[in-house]
């Protein structure tokens, strides 16, 4: 199947950062070669029918689309795991208009004009990143991997037999007793209660963590996590940001945003930054790609063959 896109598409940061968070169980990057041409993202899915696994592959420079590979339990399901799948890549976006918007910024605009069409990469779960988050809260990527790669072995349900698990769900995150949580999440307590409690919130379906497409509102959702215990901004924002397809989320605290700010000379505080990014509204989840993409980082290029 062909996902159409409206180019530019920048997959070196797209693509990147998705083979640079994938969750091992649950997320595989295959490497460039006769099959996957430029690489390729393979990834299980939680459809109604049953288990899916896609394989997305990085597009050519030329491409106007971006192949994807869909296996479904139930072949009724096909269409929803496409549209999670231009979710997860952000595929709806019409480039020009964060591009557009954040060149008027003179400390933006090189960094535009540099690398035109950065996305903002998604997520086909909602539940899955708000879990996600609270396991990567003050961590690096790879110890947020480690954490959620233990969690999947031991509550993912298998994916068919495609070798991957599903991401586990908030209502067996939620139905650990204490023995089970200490033994899994090797977290300080404090975080780990908010984990568990976050997934008791999730399983009862309080939260609204719809997509916008699907009649969610970020502001909405961010307050409703940032009124639960544990959860700050920078997780409530990277939920918005990453699973309900928020434009002007904002990670203002993020040590890598930060970084780069002082690097570009903007405020290297987070109150004054995000202050500072108030001009860049209603594109400041695209700011912060391009603020990532400032320092080196494994999320701004595809893995090495």
């Amino acid at each position: 199947m062909d996902l159409p896109f409206t180019p530019p598409l920048h997959a070196d940061q797209l693509f990147g950062h998705l083979a640079a968070t994938a969750v091992p169980g649950v997320e595989e990057w295959l490497p460039a070669g006769p099959a996957t041409g430029g690489g390729a993202l393979r990834r299980s899915l939680r459809l109604p029918g049953g288990p899916g696994v896609v394989v997305v592959h990085v597009p050519a420079p030329e491409a106007t689309s971006v192949r994807a590979e869909i296996t479904t339990t139930d072949p009724a399901d096909e269409p929803l795991a496409a549209v999670l799948c231009r979710r997860l890549l952000d595929l709806d976006l019409d480039p020009a208009l964060p591009d557009a918007a954040l060149a008027h910024d003179p400390v933006l605009a090189p960094l535009v004009g540099a690398v035109p069409g950065r996305r903002s990469p998604g997520a086909p779960s909602a539940e899955e990143i708000a879990l996600r988050a609270v396991l990567g809260q003050q961590v690096s990527t790879a110890a947020a991997r480690t954490h959620a790669a233990r969690l999947v072995a031991a509550l993912g349900e298998r994916a068919g037999s495609s070798g991957l698990r599903l991401f586990p769900s908030a209502e067996s995150v939620a139905a650990l007793d204490d023995d089970d949580a200490t033994r899994l999440l090797a977290l300080p307590v404090r975080r780990r209660e908010t984990l568990r409690n976050l997934a008791r919130v999730l399983a009862g379906g309080t939260l609204d963590l719809r997509h916008v497409d699907d009649g969610g509102d970020p502001a909405r959702a961010r307050a409703q996590l940032l009124a639960l215990p544990g959860i700050g901004p920078w997780t409530a924002q990277t939920v918005t940001m990453r699973a309900l397809g928020d434009t002007d989320a904002f990670l203002a605290s993020d040590l890598g945003v930060l970084a780069a700010a002082r690097v570009l000379g903007l405020p290297g505080d987070a109150r004054p930054l995000d202050r500072a990014a108030a001009a860049w509204a209603p594109w400041r989840s695209y700011a912060v790609q391009h603020l990532w993409g400032v320092l080196p980082h494994a999320i701004n290029t595809l893995p090495s063959p």
